[in-house]
């Protein structure tokens, strides 16, 4: 009888911690789909805990959204992929320019400065920078300049097939930035936040390229400089290394969480058809506080 009661004592708590982890997480779920009710426009959230397997959230997470610059961290993938592959290295430099090609013919176009949110790239036309100051300044200040000379290095078709190789099937990477033939074709980057997820799921666990690359990639992605989404109402003492995008009635953030105590998650913010950009990026930045909130009220 003794050891009947003791074992009833071990199992209920358990199933009683189940239970309640297991309604936390629809509560946590129902509350976030109430915030972004708030707001007009079209969201997707993942949010999945790196150490505990149940803790995850899905909302419209196979959506397909405009990539907007989310698609620079899979352009820094197949950086460190070519790398690894011997095609040149990271200390290798390359010639600055602002001329590309259109996907659609072939004919030239150059970067306008006013849509860049890096423009001191642009003084350094004209110089030689090291590739890895170019994936630095693609995904730090997200600049179109570093990206599109990046894209030409490795290759757009590359990046889909790396893609494609680590299950993130529906991240489209066809072309550089502002290519306003293929623009106006309709001829997009796009991504989901399903396969944003996979690929920060990946760079966390070191499962992309080798370790030492995804530790390098991580570093980078921490020293974000736009933080007024995913970061911006979390403690100082928490990392985010993340990769936000904004277009016209856009605004992505995603990202890697570090908690203080060592337990880490996956959450990918992405909206579209925005009547009201700030109120978008302040829901969002809402939405990550609660995802927060929740983490740190679960027992390790």
């Amino acid at each position: 009888m003794a050891k009947y009661l003791l074992l009833l004592m071990v199992i209920f708590p358990l199933t009683v911690k189940a239970q309640m982890n297991s309604v936390s997480v629809k509560d946590l779920k129902a509350a976030i789909e109430s915030k972004l009710a708030t707001v007009e426009g079209q969201f997707a959230v993942v949010f999945k805990s790196l150490d505990s397997p149940k803790l995850e959230v899905y909302i419209h997470e196979k959506e397909v959204f405009h990539a907007a610059s989310t698609m620079k961290t899979p352009v820094m993938i197949e950086v460190f992929d070519q790398v690894k592959a011997g095609k040149f290295n990271l200390s290798d430099s390359i010639l600055i320019k602002n001329e590309f090609k259109s996907i659609v013919d072939g004919s030239p176009y150059k970067m306008d400065i006013s849509d860049d949110s890096a423009e001191e790239m642009y003084k350094k036309i004209g110089q030689w920078m090291k590739i890895k100051q170019l994936v630095y300044e693609m995904i730090t200040v997200s600049s179109n300049l570093a990206t599109n000379l990046l894209i030409d290095k490795v290759g757009a078709a590359n990046v889909m097939n790396t893609m494609q190789g680590i299950g993130a099937k529906d991240i489209r990477v066809l072309r550089g930035v502002e290519d306003q033939k293929a623009f106006d074709k309709g001829w997009n980057n796009t991504v989901t936040a399903y396969d944003l997820a996979i690929i920060f799921e990946k760079i966390a666990r070191g499962q992309v390229v080798d370790k030492k690359s995804c530790e390098e990639m991580i570093q980078i992605l921490k020293e974000q400089k736009f933080n007024d989404i995913i970061p911006l109402y979390l403690p100082k003492e928490v990392q985010v290394a993340h990769k936000t995008g904004f277009i016209t009635g856009v605004r992505h953030d995603s990202a890697i969480v570090y908690l203080p105590d060592g337990r880490r998650y996956i959450l990918v913010l992405l909206s579209k058809e925005l009547e009201n950009p700030e109120a978008g990026v302040e829901v969002l930045a809402r939405v990550s506080e609660t995802i927060y909130q929740f983490m740190k009220n679960q027992l390790k």
